[in-house]
């Protein structure tokens, strides 16, 4: 199918534009949080801070559970509960700085993809609506953006942990829909994952490009994506793109 030329392109992150790595269950990974928690008061065993970090988690995703929905919950309500929990309050600041080093912590790898700043900047130049839609936690994700050079290459940056829903959930893609007033028909989702990117385009009407690689789940879904690209290239979807553009001038 060859493809067509949209308006507005919204790119999934991690998988899509970013190449991570990040482990959370290694010893060494809750020895070096007890170590950065103690220095702010909370003193816990690394046994005990894991097993309290992942029980927070599942309490807070289950008080905001929604029938029918996918929710995401703030990380940033989570340290603060931890910190509660052994008697420390903490600001804004504080939960910014103990977020910057526990996602730190926890990254093996962190890149862009070849051409990822290169393709984005392309879709500016051609006049394109360029928009993220990230299942993330904004206190990593922001500063990730920025690091790599990228925060302002979109039009629209939206992440999971502030809106309170998370791909596949169509609550979410509405969201940005609604906020930037855009026409889902000249729409393309762009994503590595057919259950959240795929998914979440079909449950809202919007045309999907697919890039299958290694990090693309293999979780079960009834979608079908209207483009597909095997293998990371995004000098591919860059020219996809341009020749779809340059087509639609002749």
């Amino acid at each position: 199918m060859k493809m067509k030329e949209y308006d507005a392109y919204i790119f999934d992150l991690y998988g899509t534009l970013i190449d991570i790595r990040t482990d959370e269950w290694k010893a060494c990974f809750w020895k070096k949080n007890q170590k950065l928690f103690s220095q702010y008061g909370a003193d816990y065993q690394w046994e005990e801070l894991r097993d309290a970090y992942f029980k927070t988690v599942g309490k807070k995703e289950e008080k905001m559970k929604e029938e029918g929905h996918h929710i995401e919950i703030d990380i940033a309500d989570v340290f603060c509960s931890l910190l509660y929990d052994k008697g420390t309050a903490a600001d804004d600041e504080t939960i910014g700085k103990i977020a910057e080093a526990f996602r730190k912590n926890s990254v093996c790898h962190i890149r862009l993809y070849a051409g990822a700043k290169d393709l984005l900047k392309t879709l500016h130049d051609l006049k394109k609506k360029v928009f993220l839609l990230s299942n993330a936690q904004e206190l990593f994700t922001m500063k990730e953006l920025k690091d790599l050079g990228i925060s302002d290459l979109f039009d629209g940056i939206f992440i999971s942990s502030a809106c309170g829903y998370r791909k596949p959930d169509p609550a979410f893609m509405e969201a940005l829909i609604k906020r930037y007033d855009l026409d889902v028909k000249k729409c393309l989702m762009i994503g590595n994952d057919l259950y959240d990117d795929v998914g979440i385009a079909d449950m809202t009407g919007m045309d999907s490009y697919y890039v299958e690689d290694a990090l693309s789940s293999k979780r079960k879904t009834d979608s079908f994506a209207t483009y597909v690209q095997t293998g990371m290239d995004l000098s591919l979807l860059k020219k996809r793109i341009v020749t779809a553009c340059k087509r639609n001038t002749r």
